[in-house]
């Protein structure tokens, strides 16, 4: 393996020796590059406008960059975020409107993780990208439209970019075999197509990790007895440790995960839901944050269906905290199936939301009189407490009482479904309105017969005098 550290070919990694320096040599994102798609159109016309290429790591962002600078006609220059500043940027921006310098008027500026770049960074550059003097080619593993400035946004074209297929990732690894040049095809390396498919599968769509595995694989693998670099499975087992996952914590990843893990639960599918779980564990996830979106979902989106399943949700936080993982893992996993399985019903989530927005929108009144707190003696002769009706002195502990405000009176808040033990509650309420009801028409029919009774009726027949005995001169309702 001597031979290959005294050569000046091998000084660069194999990552990059093998990037594209062409259209026709880029592998993967048909759906932007295949032959007729916009980015292919600006790139071979060399009508570039400003765009910001938004995927994963080894998803091609950089090789994309170094293919427009390989093929434009304009001034090409390159920053990186992480060590460049304002400086740099205005430095290029006088280059740019410098004619000796940039004859053409027109800078191609490629900003490597353009989401390190803080506001004020940003907004140097949208004079010259306004103009179209400076055309940015922003390049970040961040959603763009969560970390960059919305004008730079409103400017440019985004184009997202996706792992790649193992089959991508296969095509890029034969080609690193077999190229003479820039790759490994001047040794002689045997590696059979498990082995290239093992090294796919573990680099989870990243082609530098691909290449970098291959390359490390054959670096510290010596010839057998016929000279033959052997590359078998355990090889690259080793050299690769572990499948990379694709999810940063940090970034976007951390809420795209989360957010298929509630909706797997809420979709009642508990193997999509562990396996979102089980990814959110294995990239580090904070298990608070876990928890706490479990037991978000399991009232917002079991809620009454199965109203148990909140204190599952809670008793599973409560003990992962306490033991932490590894363990943590399994309360976790057994509420995730808890609120996958359960039936579902969102009413007290719509139920509360509808109340919040009458109470910004509509006069909701006040609270009436006779359900208000009277702890001081006296209270109740200005009417606080005063006709309340204790539910526990009525059959079934219903009474006739009415509770919300006139001015919101008979509004439904919530409207419970049929499905699981919210159906029970729903045929309860039912009993609780009918037996409301009926209470409320035999008081009116009560009061109806006493005003008769006790009252003075002449002249209209249908007059009735209300509480004549406490006021003679009382005006008949007619």
């Amino acid at each position: 393996m001597s031979s290959m550290s005294g050569s000046t070919r091998w000084e660069a990694p194999l990552a990059f020796r093998m990037m594209p320096r062409a259209i026709d040599d880029f592998v993967g994102q048909s759906h932007i590059l295949g032959e007729g798609k916009l980015l292919w159109r600006m790139i071979t016309a060399d009508r570039l406008s400003s765009i910001i290429l938004f995927g994963p790591p080894g998803s091609g962002k950089t090789s994309l960059a170094r293919i427009i600078a390989n093929t434009t006609k304009s001034n090409f220059e390159r920053l990186n975020a992480v060590t460049s500043g304002v400086a740099d940027i205005k430095r290029v921006i006088s280059d740019t409107e410098n004619p000796l310098l940039t004859p053409g008027g027109r800078t191609v500026l490629f900003i490597d993780e353009i989401h390190r770049f803080n506001k004020s960074q940003q907004d140097a550059l949208l004079p010259s990208v306004e103009s179209g003097r400076l055309i940015l080619i922003g390049a970040t593993t961040e959603n763009p439209f969560f970390q960059v400035n919305k004008a730079l946004i409103s400017r440019s074209t985004v184009f997202q970019l996706y792992p790649l297929t193992k089959d991508d990732v296969k095509d890029v690894l034969k080609r690193a075999l077999a190229d003479e040049k820039r790759g490994l095809g001047g040794l002689d390396i045997a590696i059979d197509n498990a082995s290239l498919e093992l090294i796919a599968e573990l680099a989870g769509g990243d082609a530098r990790v691909a290449l970098n595995a291959l390359e490390l694989a054959v670096m510290t693998t010596s010839p057998d007895s016929t000279g033959s670099i052997v590359i078998d499975s355990a090889v690259v087992m080793d050299s690769m440790q572990k499948k990379i996952a694709r999810y940063d914590r940090a970034g976007e990843e951390h809420y795209d995960n989360i957010s298929a893990m509630i909706k797997s639960m809420r979709g009642s599918d508990p193997d999509a839901a562990i396996f979102y779980l089980a990814r959110a564990l294995r990239a580090g996830e904070d298990i608070q944050f876990i928890a706490r979106r479990i037991t978000i979902c399991a009232a917002e989106d079991v809620g009454m269906a199965n109203p148990q399943v909140l204190s599952i949700a809670l008793d599973a936080w409560q003990a992962a905290s306490m033991i932490g993982l590894p363990e943590a893992r399994i309360p976790l996993a057994q509420a995730v199936i808890a609120v996958a399985t359960s039936p579902k019903s969102n009413a007290s989530y719509l139920a509360i939301d509808k109340a919040l927005k009458d109470l910004e929108s509509r006069d909701t009144g006040d609270v009436p009189f006779h359900i208000r707190n009277a702890p001081v003696k006296g209270m109740e002769e200005l009417g606080y407490a005063k006709g309340y009706e204790y539910s526990h002195d009525y059959p079934d502990a219903i009474s006739s009482q009415t509770y919300l405000p006139d001015e919101v009176a008979g509004t439904v808040y919530y409207t419970p479904t049929d499905h699981g033990y919210e159906k029970k509650v729903g045929q309860w309420m039912t009993f609780v309105d009918e037996r409301r009801k009926a209470m409320r028409a035999k008081t009116e029919q009560n009061l109806s017969y006493n005003a008769v009774k006790k009252g003075d009726v002449s002249g209209d027949q249908n007059a009735i005098v209300i509480n004549a005995e406490e006021d003679d001169d009382a005006t008949p309702l007619t």
